[in-house]
């Protein structure tokens, strides 16, 4: 397991630029050097059939494949379905929670931005989550 956020792979799916930036920034701030960007879920799928991130941080509301339609199609896949997802949006809508905590691979539900103390909880999540199912 990788103990160290410096050695993660993480991906974020978001299509706001703005968002992108903010939430890279706040990632390599603690340490992180390996954080890929796709701009909506489609891609992300592209980008999961030719590398095999450690956590993706995942936005609900995106064009062409929104991230419900992303999880779904991760659960479909026996090796994305392990992959850890923190959900990182804007939606305050309880019922957009209590669906993306369906998932089995889903181990956080954020409201943007993300911040220092959401960041200390995900990898708290993160290391739990790769002990329990890896």
């Amino acid at each position: 397991m990788k103990e160290n956020i410096k050695e993660l792979k993480i991906l974020l799916v978001e299509d706001d630029p703005i968002s992108n930036f903010i939430t890279k920034s706040k990632l390599n701030k603690v340490g992180a050097e390996n954080v890929f960007e796709t701009e909506n879920g489609q891609s992300a799928i592209t980008f999961l059939e030719g590398e095999s991130p450690d956590l993706i941080f995942l936005d609900i509301n995106m064009p062409i494949m929104d991230g419900f339609e992303f999880l779904e199609r991760c659960r479909q896949n026996r090796i994305w379905s392990l992959i850890p997802v923190v959900i990182l949006t804007s939606s305050v809508r309880p019922c957009d929670k209590e669906n993306a905590l369906e998932y089995s691979n889903v181990i956080g539900f954020l409201e943007k931005p993300l911040n220092q103390t959401k960041i200390e909880s995900i990898f708290l999540k993160y290391t739990s989550f790769k002990t329990n199912y890896m």
